[in-house]
């Protein structure tokens, strides 16, 4: 089978027992050690390098959720988590969301630097600007600041970082015993930066790390998170449920990469997807109907209203939507998954409880259920016809969902041609074909002696 050149970039979404938020009720979990179990944790990622996948990834947030009857709820800090996992792999990249709204750039930056330095240059940082109030409020912020201000404050705070990873030039470290000169202070350069948002002196307290610095990830679909992607994102995790809309978000994301004078292949496009694996087409759409009768509907009717902004009562199970929800422009938070989830409740006349069910599995990722061999053929066709560089894959349950498709999956699309049979770096930026990225006062240095030559 013919295919688009170059192959599959393929990252791990982990999350408690799985995606579906019904998985922990199911014999094989063990919902009272999913979230806070780090032998769990690093087994999972063990199970994800197996499968030579590109990188793990933790979701955040600084908040915690008033619905905890709902799913296994509680988690650990991410960075603090991949500083573990590093230390029982060698290969997967390690991927962790912080929010730009609730952090400094010093310390974040600091934080995500240390974490390449002990996993050998494997660390990314999924970039967020945080939605709802209930963060706001554990910030000493009476609400959430609108949406253009986080994004605005998000822009700057990734300048300041950048100038903080580049602080320290490479060969800034020089342990020169003999003449007592452990480094070159001419090298390491205090960034002075004076913004709207932050005033940050100093060079960062951490040596330049293996990869430049962390492969920048970023989430947001809306119009101000596509162009803050195509401006900094060198990955960009997304949801689409149909064909046609992960074409039209891949060409604008490309186009806007353009206009921000990048090469677009460095962009990477990874649409979610939460496979539901079965020996036979009928199994996998057991395992999946099995899910969706475990899901309570009167936890997923609060969380679905706090979503659409509307009152519980306002979505009654056996209607459709509203016809008078908010409009777009009225939304300050998770804009795009508004979005999502409005267009998909209307172009398939879903009743509120048929769009909990597809909810369910992926909060609006889309969701596919078959055998091993039409996963792979979901994948591919998503891949070759342009929608998509690789994906972000969400097991709906959680060990056993990561374990089917890294052992009957993964063999497939090797088979193809599409995805590695073993790594053949040891950074993630080699996973993802990116290069390291070149220090502003090394590359300035070099043209000034190249001028004076």
């Amino acid at each position: 089978m013919t295919h688009r050149p170059g192959q599959l970039h393929l990252n791990a979404f982990l999350m408690s027992s799985g995606h579906h938020e019904a998985s922990w009720r199911l014999p094989e979990s063990d919902p009272s050690s999913v979230s806070t179990n780090i032998a769990y944790l690093q087994r999972l990622a063990q199970t994800a390098e197996r499968g030579k996948l590109d990188s793990i990834f933790f979701a955040d947030g600084p908040a915690q959720s008033r619905d905890v009857g709902r799913r296994p709820s509680g988690t650990l800090e991410p960075t603090v988590v991949l500083a573990a996992i590093a230390a029982v792999t060698s290969r997967i990249g390690l991927i962790a969301t912080a929010s730009t709204t609730y952090n400094d750039p010093y310390n974040l930056a600091r934080r995500f630097a240390s974490v390449d330095h002990i996993s050998g240059g494997r660390a990314g940082w999924n970039i967020v600007t945080t939605a709802f109030g209930d963060a706001a409020r554990n910030f000493g912020l009476a609400d959430q600041p609108s949406h253009r201000e986080r994004y605005e404050r998000a822009a700057e705070f990734l300048e300041v970082s950048l100038k903080l990873w580049d602080s320290w030039e490479a060969d800034a470290e020089v342990g020169d015993k003999a003449e007592g000169v452990w480094g070159d202070a001419s090298k390491v350069h205090p960034i002075e930066h004076v913004g709207e948002h932050f005033s940050v002196a100093g060079a960062l307290t951490t040596p330049r790390s293996p990869q430049g610095r962390p492969l920048l990830v970023q989430a947001g679909s809306s119009d101000d998170g596509k162009d803050f992607a195509a401006r900094y994102a060198e990955a960009v995790f997304t949801a689409q449920q149909t064909l046609a809309d992960a074409q039209e978000f891949y060409a604008d994301l490309k186009r806007r990469a353009v206009e921000w004078g990048r090469d677009p292949a460095t962009v990477l496009v990874l649409p979610g997807i939460v496979p539901v694996i079965g020996a036979t087409e009928a199994e996998a759409r057991e395992k999946e109907d099995e899910l969706d009768r475990l899901i309570k509907p009167e936890y997923a009717r609060v969380q679905l209203a706090k979503t659409l902004r509307v009152d519980p009562d306002d979505l009654p199970l056996d209607r459709e939507l509203p016809a008078d929800l908010p409009s777009e422009d009225e939304i300050e938070g998770a804009k795009s998954r508004y979005t999502l989830i409005v267009n998909l409740a209307r172009r398939e006349h879903l009743t509120v409880r048929q769009l909990i069910g597809r909810l369910g599995g992926g909060r609006g990722h889309r969701t596919f259920s078959g055998t091993a061999s039409q996963v792979a053929d979901a994948i591919q066709d998503w891949y070759d016809h342009g929608a998509a560089d690789g994906f972000n894959i969400m097991p709906a349950v959680l060990p056993s969902g990561l374990d089917d498709f890294v052992d009957q999956v993964v063999p497939i699309l090797v088979e193809r041609g599409l995805f590695r049979a073993e790594y053949t770096g040891t950074t993630l930026r080699e996973h993802y074909g990116l290069a390291v990225p070149e220090n502003r006062w090394t590359a300035a240095r070099t043209l000034t002696e190249g001028a004076h030559a």
